[in-house]
């Protein structure tokens, strides 16, 4: 005997609890992640445990055993988040009660107490995050409940599951219409709408910081940070560099954001020009919890945020004033011909130029050296970085994702010892020579390059694309980008090979079958996550503004989404009551009469349904009334007459209406009155 087989012969109580046990274990298993060690720990043992009980037909236990597990899962829940309020507390607490109550399920009751501690920890799993992957398998958690809750409400017998499956099912699809006309036109008001912003943990690949090392371990992550779409052709992918933050200030081990010490006067603006064709395009931005707007270099236009006001900074970064903490999607026009800052040297350059006096003494030493070879007397800008792009070409260094701890002297390691490293690594190292020259340069992180979707034409940039480059100034040029990256590694920037994260044992042996196939496979699946992040997680406000301006509405606002929504809530109430009206005269008038003589008869007390044939109603009416009463008779002969119409072959259509106008006029028992 196979398990399926053993479990249909299980009595229907444990038949049903162990399936209820199994939903409630979906629905909990896509958080294990995101609860403390203890909490899953626990859950699973009290699953367990209840599905021990179940097959054994053991008795729970008792009130005083289930007053000391709470209390002990309250005090562990106080005790590791110091707080029994907030999103992870309260996560934590609902699980272990849900859990806990399969343990005193006694009767039905206690069963629909269940039931929506499971709805309400099911809807918790989107307070971590609204993937497409989570959104199917909570689909599947909702119908696992309502099978569950139908499956409870047919107490006779031992109905089979897929038949409560398949009402569930149907539930669901006659559910679906309302839900849909909700989602699109329930209005979205802050901050009654959305999630809290402390429950979104989107990580951005990258920081307002740089210490050597951070980027390089970031470059395993394989998640997406953005996507892009081009409205035209996309601009070649050595000239995608996509700007964040810039980092100007140098401790000898971490870069940070320019804190200028001259005086406001002499700072550096953007001072921006472009020139050559633009190129418009729309951004789809990961939650990143970042104030940062990701843009093409370079942007002179105010991008369109919707619910933003962003500006931008004199490195040209694009910020907006808040954290972004749910997915976004803005427009945006970028040129990658343009030419920004002074272009002749001013004092605030110089903050461009300082370096710890006593940091990377070798790396000065490298600078002096170069400045004194004869090929580079009295040597320009131009011709500095060309030399040291040609050190970088031919002097055996190499691109690598393990380049090993650096330590205090971070330059002059890689210039003279380890010869390797990540783009910041190289980027570093390359603006502190250059420093050391008496050159302005700094150092400037984002994303380079992307992946082309080929199933939905969006452009995908992965957190394994954040890369670091350099801007350094030149004279009648202004900030000029310098990659040192690509002199080690062109194919970091060209057309171009990548360094990738390790793969799953399913991905390599996929990969390893067909490699095609595991391209296509997940360029469908990306496609699919993409279209589930325009129309559904990007779903906003203004998208549904201006579906009511296609609709007519000059400056529509959330009001008239509310009168939208009342008016389509009452056409279809009218429209239900009008196909109710409708049904109820396309129905059997002679049912529709047995209906109404049997609700007569109920309220004087006879033990009719509206199933129970004319004959017996005759029959109970009789021996209802009092012995020799000839008072109820007329309604005895009625019901005769009524089933002999009923079965009588070729019944005139006329002898039902009299019997219809007789219903009115029939004695009735005295109980009715």
């Amino acid at each position: 005997m196979n398990m399926w087989q053993a479990f249909k012969h299980l009595p229907r109580e444990a038949r049903d609890t162990l399936f209820l046990l199994a939903v409630i274990a979906w629905i909990i298993a896509p958080q294990v992640n995101h609860l403390p060690l203890w909490c899953s720990v626990v859950a699973a043992g009290v699953l367990v445990w209840r599905a021990y009980l179940a097959v054994r037909g053991l008795t729970l236990p008792s009130r005083w055993w289930m007053m000391g597990l709470l209390l002990l899962a309250t005090a562990a829940t106080f005790y590791t988040h110091r707080t029994l309020m907030g999103r992870d507390a309260g996560v934590t607490y609902i699980v272990v009660l849900l859990t806990l109550k399969t343990l005193e399920m006694r009767a039905r009751r206690d069963a629909f107490v269940i039931f929506f501690l499971g709805f309400f920890t099911l809807l918790s799993n989107f307070f971590f995050s609204q993937s497409l992957l989570i959104a199917a398998s909570m689909l599947l958690g909702l119908l696992g409940l309502l099978t569950a809750l139908v499956n409870s409400h047919m107490p006779v017998g031992r109905p089979p599951l897929m038949q409560a499956a398949k009402t569930a099912g149907w539930m669901a699809l006659l559910g679906a219409p309302i839900m849909a006309v909700l989602f699109v036109l329930f209005p979205r008001v802050a901050p009654l709408w959305g999630v809290p912003s402390d429950a979104m943990t989107g990580r951005s690949g990258l920081s307002a910081t740089m210490q050597v090392g951070s980027i390089a371990s970031l470059a395993l992550d394989d998640s997406v940070a953005f996507r892009v779409r081009f409205d035209g052709p996309a601009p070649p992918m050595n000239d995608m560099y996509f700007r964040g933050p810039v980092l100007s200030s140098f401790d000898g081990r971490e870069w940070r954001p320019l804190r200028s010490s001259l005086p406001s006067q002499v700072r550096l603006d953007a001072d921006l020009s472009v020139q050559g064709k633009p190129f418009n395009y729309q951004v789809t931005l990961e939650a990143n919890t970042r104030p940062w707007l990701l843009l093409l270099d370079a942007a002179p236009n105010k991008p369109t945020v919707p619910g933003f006001e962003p500006r931008m900074t004199a490195d040209l970064q694009w910020v907006v004033e808040r954290p972004i903490v749910d997915l976004l999607r803005y427009s945006a026009q970028s040129y990658i011909g343009f030419r920004h800052g002074p272009l002749d040297r001013v004092t605030g350059l110089q903050d461009y130029v300082n370096m710890p006096f006593d940091s990377n003494p070798r790396t000065q030493q490298l600078a002096a050296e170069i400045r004194r070879e004869p090929r580079n007397a009295g040597a320009d800008t131009p011709r500095l970085v060309d030399a040291v792009l040609e050190r970088l070409r031919t002097g055996g260094y190499s691109y690598t994702l393990e380049p090993g701890v650096y330590g205090t002297h971070t330059a002059d390691e890689f210039w003279f010892d380890r010869k390797e490293g990540f783009c910041e690594h190289i980027a570093s190292s390359f603006v502190v020579l250059m420093r050391s020259m008496g050159i302005p340069a700094r150092i400037v992180t984002g994303y380079q390059g992307g992946t082309i979707n080929s199933v939905d034409g969006f452009w995908i940039i992965r957190q394994s694309d954040a890369h670091a480059w350099t801007e350094v100034w030149m004279a009648k040029r202004g900030w000029v980008r310098v990659d040192p990256t690509s002199a080690v590694s062109p194919g970091r920037t060209g057309s171009f090979t990548r360094l990738q994260a390790p793969r799953g044992a399913i991905a390599t042996a996929l990969n390893n079958v067909s490699p095609q196939f595991t391209v296509n496979l997940r360029a469908v699946w990306e496609a699919a996550n993409n279209s589930w992040n325009q129309w559904v997680l990007n779903y906003t406000q203004s998208r549904q503004l201006n579906l009511l301006r296609n609709l007519g509405f000059d400056s529509p606002s959330w009001e008239d989404l509310s009168y939208v929504l009342i008016a389509i809530v009452v056409g279809a109430s009218l429209v239900g009551a009008a196909w109710t009206l409708w049904d109820k005269h396309r129905q059997d008038p002679w049912l529709r009469l047995l209906h109404q003589t049997a609700q007569r008869l109920r309220k004087a007390g006879l033990a009719v349904t509206d199933d129970t044939p004319p004959r017996r109603m005759a029959a109970l009416v009789m021996h209802h009334s009092v012995p020799q009463d000839t008072a109820l008779t007329p309604l005895r002969d009625w019901l005769l007459r009524m089933e002999t119409w009923r079965y009588a072959p070729g019944s005139a259509a006329q002898q039902l209406a009299t019997l219809q106008r007789e219903f009115r006029h029939l004695p009735w028992p005295p109980r009715l009155l």
